[in-house]
C-alpha cells in the first residue's frame, strides 16, 4: 500500500521502518522536518508538508504528540476517496471523539488504533495495536496493522473503544514504572543491593519482564527515551480525566502523576520514563 506516516518520533520512525520492510510505499512527515529526513535512508519519502504527504495515500498513520497537533494537522489536509486513517496518537477520550467528528463530516474511513509498545517493538513491527471501528474500516487497515504490529486486539465497532483501551494499560504500566522505582529506592535505603529486589521476583507469579527492563535502567541510572517522561505525563492526566469523569477513584493515578510530574521538573522530561526512579 501507499502509506502516509504523519509524525516520526520515537513510535512513528520505528513504525515507518517497519512499513518499509514489509514493502510497503512509505511517506514521512514531521513538523520538525530534521525528525523525518533521516528515514530517506531507509527508503521513505519525505514530504514537504502534510497536505504533500498523504495526497495519493491509501492509508495514512497519525502518531503525533497530542490532541491539538492531531486536529491541527488533519483539519488542513484532504485525503483521497478510499484511504484509511489510523489514528494512533494516545489524545484520550474527549480528543478522539474530535477527531471521529472530524472522520465523519469529511467522510473519512476511520480506525481508532492506538498502540502498546515503546521504541524497540515500534522498529521490530511488534506493537500491540489496539483497533476499534467498522469492519470495512478495519479490513482496509490490516496491511498496516500487520506490519507494525505482532497482534491486534479488536476493541470493539466503535472508534473511542480503542483509545479508551489505551487508557487503561497505560494507566498499568505508568503504575508498574513507578512502583519498581519505589521498590528500587527503597532497597537502597534500608541498605540492600538493589538487584536483590530483581532476583526475589524473578520468575514468581508477581514477576514481569517490564521490572527487569526498567529496574535495569534505575540500577544502571541511564534512561535512554523509549517511552518519554513528559509523554507519560501527558498520558496520565488524560487517564485521569477519564477516570473523574467515570466517577473511577484516581487517588492512585494522582499521586503516579505527580511523581512523574515531579521527576519532569527536575529536568528529566526527555528521559525514559525509568527515571522515575529519580522522584524517590
Amino acid at each position: 500500500m501507499r502509506v502516509t506516516v504523519l509524525g516520526t518520533g520515537t513510535m512513528g520512525a520505528g513504525m515507518a521502518r517497519s512499513l518499509l520492510r514489509a514493502g510497503h510505499e512509505v511517506t514521512v512527515w514531521n513538523r520538525t522536518a530534521s525528525r523525518a529526513e533521516p528515514l530517506a535512508a531507509d527508503g521513505a519519502r519525505v514530504a514537504a508538508d502534510a497536505a504533500d504527504a498523504v495526497a495519493s495515500a491509501e492509508a495514512v498513520v497519525t502518531i503525533l504528540f497530542d490532541t491539538v497537533s492531531v486536529l491541527e494537522v488533519m483539519t488542513d489536509v484532504s485525503l483521497p476517496q478510499g484511504c484509511v486513517l489510523l489514528q494512533s496518537a494516545t489524545i484520550g477520550v474527549d480528543g478522539t471523539e474530535r477527531v471521529v467528528a472530524l472522520a465523519g463530516e469529511r467522510g473519512w474511513l476511520l480506525v481508532d488504533a492506538p498502540v502498546l509498545g515503546t521504541k524497540a517493538p515500534a522498529e521490530q513491527g511488534a506493537l500491540v495495536v489496539l483497533a476499534a471501528g467498522e469492519d470495512a474500516a478495519v479490513d482496509a487497515a490490516r496491511p498496516v496493522t500487520d506490519a507494525i504490529g505482532a497482534r491486534v486486539v479488536r476493541a470493539g465497532t466503535r472508534p473511542g473503544e480503542a483509545a479508551r483501551l489505551k487508557l487503561v494499560c497505560n494507566a498499568w504500566v505508568a503504575s508498574l514504572t513507578a512502583a519498581v522505582g519505589q521498590s528500587v529506592a527503597l532497597a537502597e535505603a534500608l541498605g540492600l543491593d538493589p538487584r536483590l529486589f530483581l532476583d526475589a521476583i524473578e520468575g514468581g507469579a508477581v514477576d514481569t519482564p517490564y521490572a527487569h527492563v526498567k529496574g535495569a535502567a534505575m540500577l544502571a541510572g541511564d534512561y535512554p527515551p523509549s517511552f518519554a517522561v513528559d509523554g507519560v505525563r501527558k498520558d496520565l492526566a488524560l487517564i485521569r480525566d477519564a477516570a473523574r469523569a467515570s466517577s473511577t477513584d484516581d487517588r492512585l493515578l494522582t499521586a503516579v502523576l505527580d511523581l512523574f510530574e515531579a521527576t519532569s521538573a527536575a529536568g528529566r522530561g526527555a528521559d525514559d520514563m525509568a527515571a522515575v526512579r529519580t522522584a524517590f
